[in-house]
């Protein structure tokens, strides 16, 4: 049987921790438990948590914080899941058929697309162009839409680019969906890491009847490691991801939900959202000033949102190949433009310590200036 692999992932899967330097994940410096549970009273009441089976679709009390993110949402429009991954992944199960046709956006991350290919959907993308600054191209999405389309898929802010959808694109957007009945599911993990602003970037949700909106603790609140995230969708799709939900993890654990809650409580939430976006400005100032140094070999479009730098390298050499050098000769892994379907760039992630980032981003532009690696490029 052919299977599509997640290539991203496989990437990070098998070298992150063989480097110095991981500039491939795609969040902030993580918040430590010290950070977020930070008083005596805070920690004891940690302690006094039950290890018992949590409830399945979630706590009532990280629902009901979830649901207050999204206007006319209630806890019942709520799934707690493990990670966003899995939201992202029984929603579509849930939604789609084989023979299914799927229009995603791309760059983008693949999970979706691998996820609709491997179960035999038919799959096709409309394109953000880097030549109208990342914008995306929505008369393609209009040619692509069939009146047989079942879903759409598209990430806002995006991964790897850090565009934000302005009120009329994802009017264009909601639009396509409605001429064809399909569904639009919206990853929208990196809600919270706009870079230009403080003002969260707007939800899909409530736009439109058929909506599933995706979110997660990892990106904006700098928690991957409770592997938390979330649905949010009409009580159909959340019954129907319920059930594969089920099946897939049973619960998110109970330790990683009442620390979910914890972060999501005011004031903390709004602090961890500030704490966030100032790791983000920071490296990406860093950024501008490292890619200034390079000359003519480095360029990017200012992304709007994220921790992330898609970068573009003026070498006659594909990204996979770049990216396997400078993480055997610098000991820097970052993501190729390859895993996200864009030659010639590489994905940086810069919300991190300063002079671990500093560090790295020199043996980046090291490595790259050599002289080997035009003459004696990695083969692979």
């Amino acid at each position: 049987m052919t299977f599509t692999t997640f290539d991203l992932e496989q990437w990070q899967s098998l070298y992150e921790s063989t480097v110095k330097f991981n500039l491939a994940d795609s969040g902030v410096q993580p918040v430590t438990l010290g950070e977020l549970v930070s008083t005596p009273e805070a920690v004891s009441q940690l302690l006094r948590t039950p290890l018992h089976y949590p409830a399945v679709n979630g706590t009532a009390r990280l629902r009901e914080l979830i649901a207050a993110l999204y206007q006319g949402a209630g806890p019942e429009s709520v799934l707690v899941t493990v990670g966003a991954a899995e939201a992202n992944g029984i929603t579509v199960a849930a939604l789609t058929e084989p023979g299914d046709h799927v229009i995603l956006m791309e760059p983008g991350y693949r999970q979706v697309s691998g996820i609709g290919l491997n179960a035999g959907c038919e799959v096709e993308a409309f394109h953000l162009r880097r030549e109208n600054g990342w914008r995306p191209d929505l008369d393609e999405l209009d040619r692509l839409v069939r009146p047989s389309t079942r879903l759409i898929a598209v990430t806002n802010p995006n991964n790897p680019v850090g565009t934000i959808l302005t009120s009329g694109e994802m009017d264009r957007i909601v639009a396509a969906a409605e001429r064809s009945g399909a569904w639009l599911v919206a990853d929208e993990v990196y809600r919270g890491t706009e870079r230009m602003s403080d003002q969260e970037t707007g939800s899909f949700y409530g736009r439109y009847e058929r909506v599933v909106s995706t979110g997660s603790m990892s990106k904006a609140y700098g928690l991957s490691g409770l592997r938390t995230g979330w649905l949010v969708a009409p009580p159909e799709v959340i019954e129907a991801a319920w059930r594969r939900h089920e099946y897939a993890t049973i619960s998110t654990g109970m330790l990683s939900m009442t620390l979910a809650e914890v972060a999501l409580t005011e004031p903390l939430r709004t602090q961890l959202l500030a704490r966030n976006r100032g790791l983000i400005r920071s490296g990406y100032a860093r950024i501008e000033k490292w890619i200034a140094a390079s000359g003519s070999l480095l360029s990017i479009v200012p992304p709007a949102a994220t921790a992330l730098a898609f970068v573009r390298y003026a070498l006659d050499l594909p990204s996979l190949e770049v990216a396997h050098a400078l993480r055997e000769r610098a000991s820097v892994l970052v993501g190729a433009g390859a895993h996200f379907g864009v030659e010639n760039h590489l994905r940086i992630t810069h919300g991190l310590a300063p002079a671990y980032l500093d560090q790295a981003l020199e043996r980046i532009l090291e490595t790259l200036s050599s002289a080997t690696l035009r003459t004696d490029p990695v083969s692979r």
